[in-house]
């Protein structure tokens, strides 16, 4: 796996096996193209998560280097222009020259046609902009439940699965799941642990499964001690539910 900085803070993953390689949301092309021209890579598939800019905005100079397969998801409300082969929910990509097999799980919340993409072998997930690295995406486009219903089927996914997400916003988003959870030791030690990465110029993903459940207040919104914060500081009625906890942490994070 190479891990490619694109823009200010977004990163583009090549799937690739020392020869070949596939793309995730390449939103931007020049760092993609030195990438693969720095280890030799011929690049044989995009696939994207959803439709924003800075996931696709690359996918074009791409394909005049080479044209390929562009897979992306089905049910967004506005077309992906250059995708080729549209997915959902069920549906397997497979890359025979690399022995490569995804599988796309639908997770509307932050488009309504945001898919996912899972290897079972490696455990890798790319979450896009569905699940971060301490986070989750903005809702622009789906509900509360919805979401909820989406990071609820990728914190399903096996505990050692690596969360391949679509930005580097890890300190930010552990700064609000320390004020939503200040308590949580598990929590304290993953920021040092981050904090000395960036200090490092170093990514702070992938992450795991089983850490996003110890430290993502997205994951864990319905902890007592969460829904009781909520609760003290007057953003939750005592009389809510879950989903009402989820929704008011996702706007106390628009906020913050």
């Amino acid at each position: 796996m190479l891990t490619v900085p694109a823009f200010n803070d977004n990163y583009v993953w090549l799937i690739h096996d020392g020869t070949h390689a596939v793309a995730v949301d390449p939103g931007e092309a020049a760092p993609v193209q030195a990438a693969l021209t720095e280890n030799r890579l011929s690049l044989l598939a995009i696939v994207l998560t959803h439709r924003h800019d800075d996931h696709t905005g690359g996918v074009s100079a791409l394909l005049e280097d080479k044209p390929v397969p562009v897979y992306g998801p089905r049910d967004e409300k506005v077309a992906i222009p250059s995708v080729t082969n549209l997915v959902s929910e069920g549906d397997k990509i497979l890359v025979p020259e690399m022995n490569l097999q995804l599988e796309v799980l639908d997770v509307p919340g932050h488009t309504i046609g945001h898919v996912v993409y899972v290897e079972h072998n490696n455990h890798w997930l790319f979450s896009g902009d569905t699940l971060f690295a301490g986070g989750c995406g903005r809702l622009f486009e789906g509900t509360p439940k919805e979401m909820a219903e989406s990071l609820a089927k990728l914190a399903a996914l096996p505990d050692d699965t690596l969360v391949y997400c679509g930005h580097e916003y890890t300190i930010s988003n552990l700064q609000f799941a320390i004020e939503v959870e200040p308590h949580n030791q598990v929590l304290a030690e993953r920021m040092k642990e981050a904090t000395a990465l960036r200090k490092k110029g170093l990514p702070t993903v992938p992450s795991t499964i089983a850490l996003e459940k110890e430290t993502n207040p997205f994951l864990r919104y319905a902890e007592p001690a969460i829904m009781a914060r909520l609760i003290a500081n007057g953003r939750l009625d005592k009389k809510a539910d879950p989903v009402d906890s989820f929704a008011a942490v996702r706007e106390w994070k628009n906020n913050f």
